[in-house]
């Protein structure tokens, strides 16, 4: 078994996929280490399994946030999107997020959608494996109540996911979506978006940016249009956004937004434009 410190990278995990926030993950593992030292030499020697103790005390504290969070989005200028995180070789490894399914950006927000109960239960053993006696350490309640937990999640899962194209082709789409972007061409828009399709941004009341969803393809089209034609001199950059492929929008060489995509089909059914500079520090 490896020293507490050597749990980080998996306290950082867990906490983004339960509070979508890497800055808030940062804070919990922040605060959970604190609590470890806060220990006596003694009380720690006599945990057997370290790192169980920190994902226990750093989950309840993602679980206190959780519930917390629903007042503090009820201030929240716009809507709430999850933080993107960036693919980050360079970063410390501890630091890293593992990037697969579980941190898409459609994923992350139909997690967002669950009660805190719900999430807790289901990213601890669905996608960590945890035992439902594991679980209901940190859940405070029965190994029988964090099944059911687990279970609704996933039937919320089941109706609210989209089927994705495979990677390959979502790189295509994106970048065919990029190039007639960067040409104001709508039709060629139109013909990448579902008919159905939806962009949502957030801003945080920091930066301008949609309060409302904009629905319809060739509604998003036109809006995309508009914002090149308003915004001259933006750069568009392909980029892995939450394991998948996206775009980051430059401005006068600074990140201004990060846009994730749902792509099913060949086509693109939801954007999430990210532009609250406090959630775009990873990007810099």
């Amino acid at each position: 078994m490896g020293s507490p410190e050597q749990e980080r990278r998996q306290l950082i995990n867990v906490a983004y996929r339960l509070l979508g926030s890497l800055a808030d993950a940062e804070d919990v593992v922040q605060e959970t280490y604190a609590r470890w030292y806060a220990m006596s030499g003694t009380d720690q020697a006599a945990i057997d399994v370290p790192g169980a103790w920190l994902t226990t005390v750093a989950s309840r504290i993602c679980l206190d946030q959780l519930r917390s969070a629903r007042v503090r989005r009820e201030r929240y200028v716009g809507q709430w999107i999850p933080e993107p995180v960036p693919a980050a070789p360079d970063a410390d490894p501890a630091d890293r997020i593992t990037l697969d399914e579980s941190v898409s950006m459609a994923f992350l927000v139909v997690l967002d959608a669950m009660t805190p109960a719900e999430r807790v239960a289901f990213i601890l053993h669905d996608v960590f494996r945890y035992s439902f006696a594991e679980v209901a350490e940190v859940a405070g309640r029965t190994p029988a109540a964090c099944r059911r937990l687990a279970s609704s999640a996933r039937r919320r899962i089941a109706t609210s996911a989209v089927p994705a194209s495979p990677v390959s082709e979502q790189a295509r789409v994106v970048r065919d979506f990029k190039l007639a972007w960067e040409s104001r061409d709508i039709e060629a828009l139109v013909g990448l978006l579902d008919p159905d399709a939806t962009v949502v941004a957030d801003g945080g009341g920091l930066v301008s940016a949609l309060l409302h969803p904009v629905e319809g393809g060739r509604q998003v089209a036109r809006f995309a249009v508009g914002l090149a034609e308003r915004a001259p001199g933006l750069r568009l950059l392909e980029r892995t956004v939450n394991g998948q492929p996206g775009l980051v929008t430059q401005h006068e060489g600074v990140t201004s937004g990060v846009i994730a995509f749902a792509i099913t089909g060949g086509r693109v059914v939801r954007m999430w434009a990210v532009r609250n500079p406090e959630k775009l520090r990873p990007w810099h």
